[in-house]
């Protein structure tokens, strides 16, 4: 293929409006594209994105089906980790991004691309994700990223500007309003923002959530699940009331947010820290994520020695600050995967909760690997224990204390 004067760039491609004006405008630069599309289970015609790409210039588009890799390279670590950023956001997309450009730079080697691109903004997180992502696994690419070039932000300075160009160069526009806040999808969540939610105060409408049911509308009657895990992940979900098994990897995060949405399992709103130094609004939908974080702490703290789940319990926290950053593919962040998995390798058992009008309440969990002894820890039984040698442990603890109450009493 005969290179256009700049080179071949790979444009992560979306089929809307914003990428497919950057597309032309990246022809008109000089370049060659080739569009790139990652399938991460959002509700997306590809092949129509695909024929529009080709119609608009795209000398070839590559759209590559990465839900599994998603969910068993990506999800199930953060789930091991219990990966939650600023105690609320268990980061779906943050999660989605170094999956996604891991297949834009597979793209661009096969291409022999110099240029990678993308249509993230120069304000939010996701030019972080994708620009490290590519940056890490093809150290001598090129990012060009229109939305911090001059020539490109100084000439589209809103929608209006851009419906303009692609009025001029045969552009086919959305054929149904656009929402009044933008909206990212994948298998894991969908997250809401900016347009009317930038108002921290102004509520969400009952329009905004697709993925689950208001949790007044909610089925009245609970649905029990058990999950059973191996190493930290899930490996099989069970229906208690209708029989339904998933064992695939896929189909049991699938099946899992299935039934959370329906229950109205895991909406949140929040204000969260942007690394780039803003503070932004977000609203998020994860019900499978959330059913998993809640049966994975149990089934975590069950099996798992206490000292050891503290330290484990600050590596989830680095993790999580580590991905939501972008640094997936830091050294950093492969050596927290790497403790995070090691401790993971006892966590093995089941899981039996509920999930009712928007909640998930644990029931019971049993476990080969369990440290819980029940004969030591029952009142109703003496097990292996004297409980005189509490009366030295107490006193040795009450050592400090005191001290301490010593040098208050000398201040006064």
């Amino acid at each position: 293929m005969s290179e256009g004067p700049k080179g071949t760039v790979v444009l992560a491609y979306s089929g809307g409006l914003d990428t497919s004006c950057i597309l032309v405008w990246l022809i008109e630069q000089g370049f060659d594209v080739i569009a790139y599309m990652a399938d991460v289970g959002q509700d997306e015609d590809f092949e129509v994105a695909r024929e529009k790409a080709l119609k608009l210039g795209a000398k070839k588009v590559h759209i590559l089906d990465l839900k599994k890799q998603f969910v068993e390279e990506y999800i199930w670590p953060a789930v091991q980790a219990n990966a939650i950023y600023e105690d609320r956001y268990l980061m779906g997309t943050a999660v989605a991004r170094p999956c996604i450009a891991r297949g834009q730079v597979k793209v661009a080697k096969e291409e022999g691309a110099q240029y990678v691109s993308h249509g993230a903004t120069g304000k939010g997180n996701d030019q972080i994700r994708f620009e490290l992502t590519c940056y890490a696994l093809y150290p001598g690419v090129k990012v060009y990223a229109p939305w911090k070039i001059p020539e490109f932000f100084n000439r589209f300075k809103g929608r209006p500007d851009l419906f303009d160009y692609a009025k001029k160069h045969d552009i086919p526009l959305p054929v149904t309003p656009k929402s009044p806040w933008s909206m990212d999808a994948n298998l894991m969540h969908i997250s809401y923002e900016s347009g009317v939610l930038e108002d921290p105060k102004s509520h969400a409408p009952k329009s905004l959530y697709l993925m689950t049911t208001d949790p007044v509308e909610a089925p009245n009657t609970p649905e029990k699940l058990e999950i059973e895990w191996k190493n930290g992940v899930p490996t099989k979900v069970t229906n208690l009331d209708d029989g339904t098994v998933k064992g695939d990897a896929l189909d049991l995060f699938l099946y899992l947010n299935e039934v959370g949405g329906k229950h109205g399992v895991g909406r949140i709103d929040i204000v969260e820290n942007r690394y780039i130094g803003m503070k932004s609004r977000g609203i998020y939908e994860t019900p499978a994520g959330t059913i998993l974080y809640h049966a994975h702490l149990d089934i975590e703290l069950f099996t798992m020695d206490k000292e050891v789940r503290k330290l484990k319990r600050d590596l989830g926290i680095k993790f999580a600050e580590q991905v939501y950053n972008g640094m997936w593919y830091s050294p950093e962040c492969e050596f927290t995967r790497h403790c995070i998995a090691k401790s993971q390798e006892g966590v093995e058992g089941k899981v039996q909760l509920s999930v009712y009008k928007g909640n998930v309440y644990i029931l019971g969990r049993e476990s080969p690997r369990s440290l819980y002894n029940e004969d030591l820890v029952s009142f109703d039984k003496q097990g292996d224990y004297d409980p005189t040698d509490a009366n030295g442990f107490i006193k040795i603890n009450a050592l400090r204390l005191q001290e301490y109450a010593r040098l208050r009493s000398m201040e006064k």
